[in-house]
């Protein structure tokens, strides 16, 4: 016997199961919901941070406060491709996209990578053009203050986003949460370029600026690799083995052959072949199926949908569904 348990929905609609539903509420479009709270606190605390360097930048003359503030306005900015792909991620889906519109997250990721490396080109080229050109920084405790005060914002943002992110799974909100983080010390070490210019050293102002540069293009790296992993499909290999040790602890599987698993933003999506003894019914299958779907949506807080497909225990894996090549009516020869 092999047959197909495709995307099957438990008659939940009406009542709550071990603290969740299936089938009323989308728990993508809450956790979508969430990820847009958050978003849009943390664009409000680093755009009142930003406005406050910025007042300060124009009285102190600090290149390396500008380049923190550079970096704040563009990490504020970073919230509003996240925000609307969360308020996409909301929409049902449709004919066309069938998945729904949780990819858009990953192209929001992009851009995020893009715009905080744009930040580090802009900080960079003025913190080089204050060695060719010196200029006096005056009011350095107003710098003290607005380092301090860039500090204290990019951390709660920090705390913040990542606490959310890792909540719903948003790998977009999660290093954009490490990206505010590195901010808060970058914004520090634009209090010890104010220590070096009161002691004596000017040039203490741009050599921190670069250094804060330097960070930016760090952050653009780690980044980018956990933002690319997903637009190809990567997925952490524990997640793979997680999926396989809680099936092969459901009643009735006896093997579970190839595991297939993808984000699409903060969603996982996964394909599995199970292995159940071969005398069994189809109906039985078909209930080991449901039970396996039903136990893996528990277990794995972030997954949102899971396809099960039955093999009888002599014949499981992909390998045994493919055609050999053959022709048929009037097809080259192919296989399947």
């Amino acid at each position: 016997m092999s047959s197909t348990h495709t995307h099957h929905e438990h008659d939940h609609s009406s009542h709550s199961h071990h603290g969740h539903t299936h089938g009323t509420v989308s728990p993508s479009i809450v956790l979508s919901k969430r990820g847009l709270w958050a978003v849009k606190w943390s664009f409000i605390i680093l755009f009142i941070t930003a406005l406050l360097q910025v007042g300060v930048v124009i009285i102190t003359n600090s290149v390396a406060l500008l380049a923190d503030t550079i970096h704040n306005i563009g990490d504020a900015a970073t919230a509003i491709p996240l925000g609307i792909a969360f308020a996409l991620a909301r929409l049902k889906p449709s004919k066309r996209f069938t998945y729904g519109y949780g990819r858009v997250e990953d192209i929001a990721g992009v851009n995020v990578v893009l715009i905080i490396l744009f930040s580090a080109i802009v900080a960079g080229y003025e913190s080089i053009d204050r060695f060719f050109h010196p200029s006096q920084v005056q009011n350095l405790w107003a710098v003290i203050a607005a380092s301090i005060v860039g500090f204290l914002g990019n951390e709660g943002v920090a705390l913040f986003r990542i606490k959310v992110g890792k909540e719903i799974g948003s790998a977009a909100l999660i290093a954009d949460g490490y990206h505010a983080r590195v901010d808060g010390w970058t914004s520090l070490a634009v209090l010890f370029g104010a220590i070096g210019v009161w002691l004596g050293f000017p040039i203490a102002d741009p050599i921190i600026g670069l250094g804060i540069t330097i960070a930016i293009l760090f952050i653009v790296w780690e980044s980018s690799k956990t933002v690319f992993t997903r637009l190809l499909d990567g997925v952490e290999p524990e997640i793979v083995e997680g999926i396989k040790h809680t099936t092969h602890h459901v009643n009735g599987v006896s093997d579970v052959g190839d595991i297939r698993a993808r984000w699409i933003g903060h969603r996982l999506h996964a394909e599995i072949n199970v292995a159940v003894h071969s005398h069994y019914s189809v109906n039985e299958g078909h209930e080991i199926a449901k039970e396996v779907r039903h136990t893996l949506l528990h277990k794995l807080p972030h997954l949102g949908n899971v396809i099960v497909h039955i093999d009888p225990d002599d014949k499981v894996g992909e390998s045994f569904h493919q055609v050999i090549e053959h022709q048929h009516d009037d097809y080259p020869v192919h296989s399947h």
